[in-house]
């Protein structure tokens, strides 16, 4: 689903400009995962379970609003890409149904975790985490580009902070909320953080 038709899947017209100041946002120095790479693997995944999806369009557009406002040393990032979607939603003539609902799904981003069966939810999340069950390759990349992120960090307080992100992750029951990504990658992504955190203990 690409930018046009996503929004005439909406029966909305988006800001001119709107495209361009994203791309512009998700090349900013300070990203070197959360940027254009991590989103344009994110669109790719939803275009392959979008067949799962009750709104695809939904989540497309959280998608690229996501990480829209990104700042490692921030802990509101979310509410703040939340609320420029909800700012152009508006100022495009959307409902307040469709708002409210791409502000529940980008927030949802925030901690990985859906109550109840919101499918679309799920999908969006699992596709966001999608990159802890990549090969090890691109895993390892993954986990350098997180490290970029956090140069301003104290080297022991980073791996105490990392590992205590990876190690959440482990304790779930599940690390992907749906049939399709737990199938394909639940696995992997257990693999690759053991590995990781093996790594951060040395």
């Amino acid at each position: 689903m690409n930018w046009q038709s996503l929004w005439q899947s909406l029966n909305l017209i988006p800001p001119t400009n709107l495209l361009a100041e994203l791309q512009t946002a998700y090349a900013q120095p300070q990203r070197f995962y959360h940027n254009q790479q991590h989103l344009q693997e994110c669109l790719t995944l939803l275009n392959d379970v979008k067949h799962l999806a009750q709104q695809p369009q939904h989540i497309a557009l959280a998608l690229y609003f996501h990480d829209a406002v990104y700042d490692p040393q921030s802990h509101d990032n979310e509410a703040q890409s939340a609320a420029w979607a909800a700012h152009v939603l508006k100022s495009s003539g959307a409902s307040l149904v469709l708002i409210a609902r791409i502000k529940q799904l980008i927030m949802a981003t925030q901690h990985h975790v859906v109550d109840g069966d919101d499918n679309d939810a799920k999908l969006l999340l699992d596709i966001d985490l999608a990159i802890l069950g990549q090969d090890s390759a691109r895993f390892s990349e993954y986990e350098q580009q997180i490290k970029q992120e956090y140069t301003w960090v104290a080297d022991e307080a980073f791996k105490q902070g990392r590992g205590q992100v990876l190690t959440s992750f482990l304790q779930r029951e599940w690390i992907y909320q749906s049939e399709y990504f737990r199938s394909r990658l639940e696995q992997q992504a257990r693999l690759n953080i053991q590995a990781a955190l093996a790594s951060l203990a040395n």
